[in-house]
């Protein structure tokens, strides 16, 4: 009997995880970054719809780790090697982080996508994960979908079509 692929859809500021044969998909990646870990001798990958640099930032008291490259990697991480990923297979692949508007102050707050993409890099050289591909950058959103079984991550670029990485 063959199983129905099912594609598991993670919103901003989201996470989920997929075992193969699904595939994850996240859409409306424009100054977030889509962060997918993977370990394909698993079979599983785990993405993170990150929102924001760093949880210092978090405001109220519903917190929400999927939000933040600082907490989202960790957790992601976390709940992966529950379901049995081992850390030294884990890799990763980037996309996302685009500068959506143009501010002419020049201000380093409004640089939300390369904060975004710097913090996610910083998470992920402390934990020791490589990053093996990225699309990251850029001012067009992005929508993604990755396939834990071959490792490869399909992107769809606002009016510059698609790309696997």
């Amino acid at each position: 009997m063959n199983k129905v692929l099912e594609i598991v859809k993670v919103g901003i500021a989201d996470m989920n995880l997929v075992k193969t044969p699904n595939l994850i998909r996240t859409s409306g990646l424009g100054s977030c970054v889509g962060v997918v870990l993977y370990d394909l001798s698993a079979g599983i990958a785990g993405l993170a719809h990150v929102m924001l640099p760093d949880s210092s930032l978090a405001k109220g008291s519903a917190f929400n780790s999927a939000k933040f490259a600082d907490t989202a990697i960790k957790e992601l991480v976390s709940r992966m090697l529950a379901i049995g990923a081992k850390p030294t297979c884990l890799k990763a692949k980037l996309a996302g982080g685009a500068q959506m508007f143009q501010f002419s102050t020049g201000s380093d707050l409004m640089r939300i996508g390369p904060r975004n993409v710097e913090a996610v890099k910083k998470e992920l050289a402390f934990l020791k994960i490589s990053i093996s591909a990225e699309d990251v950058g850029g001012n067009s959103g992005r929508t993604i979908e990755f396939d834990p079984k071959t490792g490869k991550l399909l992107i769809r670029t606002v009016n510059k079509g698609e790309r696997i990485i």
